[in-house]
Parts: structure tokens; sequence; C-alpha cells
């Protein structure tokens, strides 16, 4: 099974380490990668070639054995990198695809609360034009009584009419006969009594055959006055509809204009977007970068940190090994021309300090050696405790090794420093010696190794490095904050894009609103037209056909009128005749 390993040495000697595997995490057989609990670590001398800290990948097999040899992780986390940018781009995709799910379920939804809108305008216009349709039938009732009223007028005048004829043809007759007896009675000077009767009895009836047309005018003044009313109403029912006519228009052209406007904003939004998309780009661009920086940081740091633990090592081994000593720069020159006396005196003071300094380290190592006592004691109470109490000696002890690792690293110093002013007050007691005329024995110095240049190079060298270090942590600094400032640009970029989304899609659904309602009122319009335009083409039949009957009636009045005078001179003249005989007989 493949595991993710942290290269962990440990020191076992001036030269020598041992080398573990801190395992981290596990590959499952669905190729997934699980964290491994606790702080388990196996023997990892096959990764002794990796420096400390290095991530590395080992097969390891059910006899906790490494198979196979030792990789570095960088390539399978690489990988593992890949696959996840791939997985977050496909759950990317699959939100966008869901966020396409919702935008074309909120259309559907709105189309559906459209047409559930465009249904119950429907069913009020239905309900309308019902009502409406109802009041139609209750006039064209009305109408039709005051039709059936003027066919009855109609047939009484034609009955009259008739009757009129007749009375006339009588009359006519009548008047042959007058004309007959008025051509022998000649020389008469008037009529007698029973033809004046007669006469008159035939002008009294044909007086009384003359047509009333007082109350057919009245029913027609009030089919007039009934027509009149419904063609205000439809005046009003017109204007109405002109009105809402000119609603619409006005708000067709809201929409056009809102439609317009939406398009503007869509294409600000689009601008917005692409914007963006290049500040994420960019962005992309300066952490990849900050990645290579840090990366550059923390092998900068590695190598100033194994520089650091060589540095330590070489002190520790000048301060603890006989065949290595540490030269120092001493002015050998200025130690031959100084006063024999005053050179006795530096003598002699440097080797009262060189005492101090030995009593001093010397005090750290028996505190240093108490120190480790004390771990080796926790320990030993750790192996024979007891579960509860082993958690609290686990603390002590780890109090303990960190207290005795502080002093092992101060002692590294000071014993450095020790070895130091040895060999200062060994190069003056040989410049002394050398002055007093006493022989030096053979000193084995020259044979020693001498890692001053050593130490004073890697010294060097980690300044040098420190000093790039700083440089490189302020560049990375300084791309810090720039990412930051790129990423809250980015972050007001996307609340504003947002904002624009938001405002864009409210604009929408109110144009949709808009839209819909323009719809149904144009379709009222339509409707109520198609409902008006029946009952004016109808008013305008009655009004033309009352306009008819009223001519007739007209016409009627005139012959009545023309009759009744008819009539009137007749009787003059019959009165005329009947009065001669009777001045002719007086």
């Amino acid at each position: 099974m493949l595991y993710l390993a942290e290269v962990k040495k440990q020191k076992t000697g001036p030269f020598g380490s041992k080398t573990e595997l801190k395992l981290l995490a596990c590959q499952r057989s669905d190729q997934s990668w699980s964290v491994v609990p606790g702080e388990e670590t196996l023997p990892g001398e096959e990764a002794a070639n990796f420096g400390d800290g290095v991530l590395v990948i080992v097969n390891i097999g059910n006899n906790r054995q490494i198979q196979g040899n030792v990789e570095p992780a960088v390539g399978q986390l690489i990988r593992e990198l890949q696959n996840f940018s791939k997985q977050l781009d496909k759950w990317k995709s699959g939100e966008e695809e869901i966020e396409q799910w919702k935008q074309s379920l909120t259309y559907q939804s709105q189309e559906l609360n459209r047409r559930e809108m465009e249904l119950e305008a429907r069913s009020e216009q239905l309900q309308a034009v019902e009502e409406e349709a109802e009041q139609l039938e209750q006039q064209r009732q009305e109408l039709e009584q005051a039709r059936e009223e003027a066919a009855r007028f109609r047939e009484e005048f034609e009955r009259n009419s008739k009757e009129l004829e007749g009375a006339w043809e009588h009359l006519r007759g009548e008047q042959r006969r007058f004309e007959e007896q008025k051509s022998e009675l000649q020389y008469a000077a008037g009529l007698d009594e029973q033809q004046a009767a007669t006469i008159q009895e035939l002008l009294n009836r044909l007086s009384g055959a003359v047509v009333p047309t007082d109350s057919v005018r009245e029913q027609l003044n009030l089919a007039w006055e009934i027509v009149n009313h419904q063609q205000s109403l439809l005046d009003h029912d017109w204007q109405h509809l002109e009105q809402q006519r000119a609603e619409a228009t006005q708000l067709q052209a809201e929409v056009d204009s809102q439609g317009q406007m939406i398009q503007n904003r869509k294409q600000e939004l689009q601008q917005v977007q692409k914007s963006f998309e290049q500040a994420k780009a960019e962005l992309k661009v300066q952490q990849n970068a900050l990645e290579m920086k840090q990366e550059s940081v923390h092998m900068l740091s590695l190598q100033l940190r194994t520089q650091e633990e060589l540095h330590q090592e070489l002190a520790r081994l000048a301060t603890t090994s006989a065949d290595v000593k540490i030269s120092q720069q001493v002015n050998i020159e200025a130690l031959e021309k100084m006063p024999l006396g005053e050179l006795q005196d530096v003598v002699q003071n440097l080797q009262q300090d060189l005492e101090k300094v030995k009593r001093f380290v010397n005090d750290q190592e028996e505190e240093l050696t108490f120190q480790r006592q004390a771990v080796e004691e926790v320990q030993e109470k750790i192996s024979s405790a007891s579960e509860y109490d082993r958690i609290h000696l686990e603390t002590e002890l780890a109090e303990e090794q960190d207290r005795y690792q502080m002093l092992d690293e101060t002692l590294v110093g000071q014993r450095r420093n020790l070895r130091e002013r040895e060999e200062i007050l060994n190069q003056h007691l040989r410049v002394l010696r050398r002055r007093q005329g006493v022989a030096e024995s053979n000193s084995s110095d020259s044979q020693k190794i001498d890692l001053g240049p050593v130490l004073s190079q890697l010294e060097t060298q980690r300044q040098q490095q420190e000093a790039e270090l700083r440089k490189l942590e302020n560049q990375v600094e300084q791309m810090r904050q720039s990412i930051s400032q790129a990423e809250q640009m980015i972050a007001g970029q996307a609340s504003e894009q947002e904002a624009k989304r938001i405002e864009i899609q409210n604009l929408e659904e109110n144009w949709h609103s808009m839209k819909v309602s323009v719809a149904q009122m144009l379709a009222r319009v339509d409707l109520t037209q198609e409902i008006l335009q029946p009952k004016q083409e109808a008013l305008n039949q009655i009004h033309q056909r009352l306009e008819s009957i009223a001519a007739v009636l007209n016409q009627i009045q005139e012959i009545g009128d023309y009759q009744l005078q008819a009539i009137a001179q007749m009787q003059q003249t019959i009165g005329s005749l009947i009065q001669s005989p009777e001045l002719a007989a007086s």
C-alpha cells in the first residue's frame, strides 16, 4: 500500500544520524487518500539520501516493511493536485449546469405564472363579456319589443290606410254622384236636407278614417330614447377602449425601452465579467509567482538550517574532540612588540578569564548532567506508570526534554567560547615563552584539524544567505500585500458583478411582467372591440330603421293633414249649398 511520509533524521553522534519515516497519509483502493492517525513512524534507512522534512512516497507491505524504492512525493502530489483541479473543474461545470437548470425552471415558472395570469384575465374578460352579453340580450329584447310595437303600428297604419283608401274611393264616388246631381240641378240654388245629411255623414266618416299618429310617434320617440341611451353607453365604452389602447401603446413603448436598457446592462455585465476573469487570471499568475518565491524561501531556509546544523555540529566537534582546534586571528606582531611585563599581565588576565569560563561551563555541564538524569528518571517512571499517570508524566517528560535541549544548545556556544579562549591563551603563551627563551615541546597543535576557517566561511555564507532570505521574505511580503489588494479588488468586482446580475434579473422579471400586462391589455382591447363592433352595427341598423319609420310617419301625417283640409273645404262647400235655397226662399 502506498503511503505519504515525511523524512525525519535524528543525530546519533558527531557524524552519525538515524533516518525514520513519519507516515502522514495512505492511499485507499478507490485512489483516494486518508490521514494516518497518530504519530506512526517506521525505520527508513532507504530514505537516507533525502533531507530532513522531505515528503516521499513509499510502498509498505502488510508486515510494515518498506518494499521497493523510496520516491519523492512531488510528482505524486502534482498529479493529485491535477486530479483535484480536474474534479474541481467538473464540479464547477456541474454547478453551471445546475445554475442553467435553475434559470430554466425559473423561466418555466414565470411562463406558467404568465399563462395563469392570462387565463385569469381571459376568465375575467369572459365574465365581463357574459355580463355585457346579458345586457345586450336585455337591450335586444327591448329593441325587439320596440320593433314588434313598430310592426303593430305599421299593420294598424296599413289597415287604416286601406280604410282611408276605401273612404277615399267612397268619397270620390260620392263626388261623382255629386257632380252628376250638380249637373242635373245646375239651375237649383242648393241641396235638399236629405242630400246634405248624406254628404255630411260621408264627410264625418271620412274625417274619422284619418289615421292618428300621436301614439305611434310617442312609441317612436321612446324607441329613439332607448337607441340614444344605448349609443351613449357604447360611446362611453368606445372612449374607454381608446384609453386602454393608448395605455397599451404607452406600456408597449416602456417595454421596448426596458428591453433595450436590459440589453445595455447585459453588455455592461459582460464587460465586468471580462475584467473579472482577466483580474482572476492575473491573480493566478501572481499566486503562482508567490508560490515559487515561497518555495525559494523554503529551500533557502532549508539550506540555512542545514548550514546552521553543520555549523553547530562542527562547533560541537571542535569543543568535544581533542583532534580538532579552532584557530583565532591573534595579532602576533603586536604581541612580539609588546613589553614583556605587559604581555605577562595580558596572559595572566586571559588565564583568569579562562578559569572563570571553565568554572561556568563545568557548572553548566553538571546542570546538563542533572537534567539528563531527570529525563531518564521520568522515562523510568513512564515505563512503570498507569495509563492515567502516564499522560501527566509524558507532559512532564516533554518539559524536561525541552529544558535539556535548551541547556545543551546553550552549552554548544559556551564550549566553543571556551575553546576559542583556550586557543587565544595558547597563542599568547607561545609568544611569551618564545620571548622568555623557554623551549617549546613538540606540540600536537600542528597535527590537529583547524576548523576555524571552515566555521568562518560557514558564518559568512550564513550571513549572506540570511540577507538573501530577508530579501526574499520582503519580496514575498510585498507580493502577499499585492495579492491581498488584488483579492480585495476581485472580491469587490465579484460583489459588483453579483449586484449587476441581481439587478438585471429583477429588471428581466419586471420586464416579463410588463410584457404579460401589455399582452393582457391588448387582448382585452381586441376582445372589447370584437364585442362592441357587432353591438354598434346592430344599433346602427336599428337607427336606420327608426329613421325609415319616422319618414313614413311624417308622410302619413302629411296625408292626414291634407285629408282633413280637403274635408273641411268640402264641408264649407256643402254648407254654402245648403244655405243658398234658404236665401232664395226668403
